[in-house]
């Protein structure tokens, strides 16, 4: 079928993104196609175009968060009908590698292929002015139609509002997870969240849930400090020396139990005064994804050696798809997780530059592309 998408001709070259015609395959062995419903703009894909996630090939259709209805089926479908409701997982979860098999999906085996330039057979399902393009994260949400493994899917009910459900594909699990697993939060903590965009509200959001005493959020950007009070935080601060002084007097000079950070993008520079911020004991969880090339990073490591912490990178906030995705729905329906919050603004598609200019200048917790029924 034909119709338009998001692309990346030349990634890394900040060229920006070219809405044009597509042409997409059928569905495969174990796959479906969906029609979407929104995807959401995260700045995962903003890396490719920047270079920051650096790519040697070309072109890309880009978008891993995304949320639709299925209408057809490839063979070999099981678990799914056409009229089903998904979420598009930006990881897939086979079940069936070692990381499935002992509880660790969102470090799926399958998963290692995302950025590759394939459907996971090793073939193109999308083509463009004659050429083979590749999905990012095996998905490429920036249009209304996807063909996707079943093993990127998660079915949820049909109640949930999918404009809202595009977003826990990526961006709300991770945030959330890295409070709720990665951070593994006691009742009662202290909590440091460094940047409070759409992962960031979203620890926020897991750190209440886990019964947090603080929840102290760092945000050079007034609305997103307002906003951080809505997800839960208890306290809002616009730079590290605003937070330490905070932290100190709720902790008398203790540290918080656990430092979160969730910025943009994760510079080396910002590692220490997050350590020097963490308590004796506690758990520093970098979430984030920093340049690929990136390799100094001015740390102290004797203090951190000798005051017993524990850094924690983090993978999709350490959580587990197809149990995670249902319960975020589930809790939003009984009103305890936000997410029509999240989303400041919706686009099109084709002013999807503006949606990632407005993300770069902070303007956005989430925006979101919406599709046309």
């Amino acid at each position: 079928m034909k119709t338009i998408g998001a692309l990346l001709w030349e990634p890394g070259t900040r060229s920006g993104w070219s809405v044009e015609e597509i042409e997409i395959d059928p569905p495969k062995s174990r796959e479906v196609r969906v029609k979407l419903a929104a995807s959401g703009i995260c700045h995962s894909d903003d890396h490719v175009d920047t270079g920051d996630i650096p790519l040697d090939w070309g072109p890309i259709i880009g978008g891993h968060e995304g949320a639709g209805v299925i209408e057809e089926l490839g063979p070999d479908v099981t678990g799914f009908e056409v009229g089903d409701h998904v979420v598009l997982s930006f990881l897939p979860s086979c079940g069936r590698c070692r990381m499935c098999t002992i509880g660790k999906s969102n470090m799926c085996e399958m998963g290692a292929g995302v950025l590759a330039g394939f459907a996971p057979d090793g073939t193109h399902r999308v083509h463009a002015r004659g050429k083979g393009v590749g999905p990012f994260s095996y998905l490429g949400t920036f249009s209304p139609y996807v063909v996707v493994n079943i093993d990127s899917c998660v079915k949820i009910d049909k109640d949930i509002p999918l404009d809202k459900a595009a977003l826990i594909g990526c961006g709300v699990p991770t945030g959330w997870g890295s409070s709720v697993y990665a951070g593994d939060i006691q009742l009662g903590d202290t909590v440091v969240i460094i940047g409070t965009g759409g992962v960031g509200m979203n620890a926020v959001q897991g750190a209440r849930h886990r019964g947090a005493k603080n929840v102290i959020t760092i945000d050079p950007i007034e609305y997103k400090r307002d906003m951080a009070k809505v997800f839960g935080a208890t306290h809002t601060t616009e730079n590290f020396d605003q937070c330490r002084e905070i932290v100190d007097q709720l902790t008398n000079g203790q540290g918080a139990d656990v430092v979160i950070i969730t910025v943009d993008i994760a510079y080396g520079h910002l590692l220490n005064p997050a350590q020097e911020m963490t308590r004796r004991g506690g758990t520093l969880v970098l979430t984030s994804a920093a340049p690929v090339t990136q390799r100094d990073v001015p740390f102290d490591l004797f203090t951190f050696a000798m005051s017993g912490k524990r850094l924690q990178g983090t993978l999709y906030g350490t959580t587990t798809a197809r149990r995670d995705i249902p319960l975020i729905t589930d809790m939003y329906r009984r009103g305890e997780f936000k997410l029509d919050e999240l989303i400041t603004k919706t686009y099109k598609l084709e002013d999807i530059n503006t949606a990632f200019k407005d993300m770069r200048e902070g303007k956005n917790i989430r925006g979101v592309i919406m599709y046309d029924d």
